[in-house]
């Protein structure tokens, strides 16, 4: 008992300063050995309760410490040091289909969401930072494209550029017609797609890029494109429905089913649509831009996506028809709005094209886009599909 009465009278005693002011020391020096070295920290609570729990610190020597870490792992001026290395070049082929984005459930640490009150984007910690690189693909860059009329196409196949060149001699017809039955749907099967919050250089690594919120994926995308050709006079069906939810699995099995259900409902339909958002990335955490500036607004930009099944295997017989559109639906976007597209992507992937010659994947910009980019694209790209439609309309 004597013994550990002198124990506790000890330890009632004990002075703090003296730990504290060492691992003050030790702190910087560490830091600075693991960011040299690549280490990556993940937050700064979860480091300093290990380091508060090996040395027994006392809860005012934790709170010390966790302040210090922020103070070592966010200083003002090393904002821009995670991005000071040069980025490779920008990759010939496109990135569809791309694989599925981190779903919202499947990441146990979501990032902060942004103050939507605030124009500026947050401060993101040098840990999760990652960076955005703005780019125009308009031309395709040192790839060999098919040129039609004030578009480009990226001829993946095993067409030579000379068939492709022969396809586009026939003009297309879907025979669209003076009514006011939906000559357009709009579907999405991956809806829950979503965008940057913030027009900035930089990302949070955290983000998922995924919204069940339709103000924020690609519904609302839809709904720009929908509401210009209403405007304009032309009969469309906006199809809201999420896919992709639940379940990523399967989703263009369900939107098959969607756009069956239409079209037998209404017969009238000419163009599918198939509205997306492409996902493209690079080395060492960074993700790229596609972006125009048009009218003194960014745009993201548009990749129309064309099947082919030359050899039958995709069941698409119609496929030459599906190509014909969509070559001419990016000249006119083209023509009316320079850098808007990107070349027309013809390559051996089906998408639901099967079910009507009308039909079309349209990705709007990437994930480094912002939802403001994507709708602005949906509006002008409505506008130009609206001309099309008007002038071949059958007598």
């Amino acid at each position: 008992m004597k013994n550990r009465k002198k124990k506790r009278r000890k330890n009632a005693g004990y002075n703090p300063l003296p730990t504290l002011l060492l691992i003050a020391l030790v702190i910087p020096i560490s830091l600075a050995w693991m960011r040299q070295n690549g280490a990556l920290l993940r937050t700064t609570g979860e480091h300093a309760a290990l380091l508060a729990a090996a040395l027994d610190m006392p809860r005012e020597g934790l709170d010390l410490l966790r302040e210090r870490f922020r103070e070592e792992l966010y200083l003002p001026g090393q904002e821009d040091e995670a991005s000071s290395a040069p980025s490779p070049s920008a990759p010939d082929a496109p990135q569809w289909p791309a694989a599925p984005d981190r779903l919202e459930s499947s990441t146990p640490e979501e990032a902060p969401a942004p103050d939507k009150s605030s124009a500026t984007a947050p401060k993101i910690p040098l840990a999760y930072r990652g960076q955005i690189l703005s780019e125009n693909f308009a031309t395709g860059g040192s790839t060999a494209l098919v040129a039609f009329e004030a578009g480009f196409i990226k001829n993946d196949t095993r067409h030579t550029d000379q068939e492709v060149a022969a396809i586009l001699e026939t003009p297309f017809d879907l025979d669209f017609t003076d009514t006011g039955e939906p000559q357009v749907l709009i579907v999405h099967t991956h809806a829950t797609e979503a965008f940057e919050r913030y027009d900035s250089e930089y990302y949070d690594t955290r983000n998922t890029w995924r919204s069940q919120d339709n103000n924020l994926n690609m519904v609302s995308v839809g709904a720009a494109m929908a509401e210009v050709l209403e405007q304009n006079g032309i009969g469309v069906i906006h199809d809201t429905t999420q896919h992709d939810y639940p379940s990523y699995n399967g989703s263009y099995e369900r939107s098959a089913a969607t756009i069956r259900k239409y079209l037998t409902e209404y017969p009238s339909i000419k163009v599918v649509l198939d509205l997306h958002r492409d996902a493209m990335e690079r080395e060492n955490d960074t993700i790229v831009k596609p972006v125009a500036v048009i009218d003194g607004k960014k745009a993201a930009q548009i990749m129309i996506i064309a099947a082919c099944d030359d050899d039958g295997s995709l069941g698409v017989p119609e496929y030459r028809k599906n190509l014909r559109f969509a070559a001419a639906l990016q000249s006119y976007m083209a023509s009316d709005y320079r850098d808007l597209t990107r070349p027309v992507f013809f390559s051996y992937r089906k998408y639901n094209m099967d079910l009507s010659p009308g039909s079309l994947l349209l990705e709007f910009g990437s994930n480094a886009n912002t939802l403001e980019e994507a709708v602005y694209a949906a509006q002008l790209s409505g506008q130009a599909l609206a001309s099309l439609i008007k002038d071949h309309i059958k007598s």
